[in-house]
This record gives C-alpha cells, sequence and structure tokens, in this order.
C-alpha cells in the first residue's frame, strides 16, 4: 500500500486533489481511498488530505503519519509545521515552491532520501498561467505522476475532466501536463546525474 499525505490551506483544492488521485488511482485499477482532516474550515486554514493506494481492499481509516509522499501545495506551511514528518526513507516530497529544498534550508531531507525524490515546482506560477487563478492541486496532480509513477497522466486528466467538465477541466489538464513535463524532466537530470556520478 502506499499512503500519501498533501498538505495546504483552505480553498486550494487540497480535498479535491485527494480525491482526485484516487479516482486517477481506480481508473489505473487499484483499490483507493481518500479523506479529509480538517481543523478550523475556513480558507488559508492549514488543511490536511490524505490518499491510499493499494492492490487490496482498504480497511483501515486511520490518519496517514508515515507517508510514501507528501505533497505540499503552499510554501508558507514550512515555518508552521514539520509538513515532512513520518515521510519513509524511501518516500517522495513534492513542494510547490519556486525555491530548492536546499534554499529553503531542507538540505537534511534531500540527503536522506534516494536521488531525484525530492522535487520543488512552480505550481502556483502554473496554475495562474493555464488556469488563470493560483489554485495548485491540479498542477501537484500532474507532479505526482511524474515524480512517483503511481499513476498515470492519462488517468489524471480523466479524473480531472470527469470532475471539471468544459473549459475549467481542459484549462486544468494542461496545467497537470505542463507539470508533469517538467518533474519529468527534472526526474531525467537527476537520475543522469546519478548515473555519472556511480
Amino acid at each position: 500500500m502506499v499512503e500519501v499525505r498533501i498538505h495546504g490551506r483552505g480553498g486550494q483544492g487540497v480535498v479535491t486533489a485527494s480525491d482526485l488521485l484516487a479516482m486517477a488511482a481506480f481508473t489505473d485499477g487499484h483499490h483507493a481511498q481518500a479523506f479529509p482532516s480538517f481543523g478550523s474550515e475556513r480558507t488559508g486554514a492549514p488543511v490536511v488530505a490524505f490518499c491510499r493506494i493499494a492492490e487490496t481492499e482498504i480497511r483501515t481509516r486511520e490518519p496517514v503519519l508515515e507517508p510514501d509522499v507528501v505533497v505540499v501545495q503552499d510554501p508558507t506551511l514550512l515555518s508552521v509545521m514539520d509538513v515532512f514528518a513520518g515521510l519513509k526513507p524511501e518516500g517522495y516530497a513534492l513542494l510547490n515552491s519556486t525555491k530548492s529544498f536546499e534554499e529553503l534550508g531542507l538540505s537534511e531531507l534531500v540527503n536522506r532520501l534516494p536521488k531525484g525524490h525530492a522535487i520543488t515546482l512552480p505550481a502556483f506560477d502554473l496554475a495562474r498561467e493555464h488556469v488563470g487563478r493560483p489554485v495548485p492541486n491540479a498542477v501537484m496532480l500532474g507532479g505526482i505522476a511524474a515524480l512517483t509513477g503511481l499513476i498515470r497522466l492519462q488517468s489524471v486528466t480523466d479524473a480531472i475532466r470527469h470532475r471539471f467538465p468544459g473549459k475549467v477541466g481542459d484549462a486544468n489538464v494542461s496545467a497537470a501536463t505542463a507539470a508533469y513535463d517538467l518533474v519529468a524532466a527534472e526526474r531525467g537530470r537527476a537520475d543522469s546525474k546519478e548515473n555519472a556520478d556511480a
């Protein structure tokens, strides 16, 4: 079973992201479960949502304390909480930021994960460019698909179009695809560097 924890703020589509991730996993033939954890339910308040993906039926309903994947949709949360708490040693970290992990003082996190498993993505910028407003959830879903290989991009785009038909869906599909391409290129560079260093 793969467990994903998504951090963000109210109004950024955190819960929708976990739902769409589960839908994409179903499309790929997996069992999946998505559920949120709310504190104060208001715009701007920290929100956490969880998604589990497995080959067999999922019975647990506990919050994800030791995730395989951590997705951070809002970089301002870094100063508020330890969003990467419990991340497994072979896990993945995807952070919405125009800065690198090193620039953000997170070199230790990068060093303890396998090469290419921690990537930053300018999700607000991509969302503004493709969707017209800084809602990062579709962008981050494209990033998850490229970073982890858990789900196919086609399944992500199908889930987005199912949830948001018409122009809104098309714009979000465009944003997710752009993010996928960016992260896939970054992963490719990391793999090349690792092979060169070997």
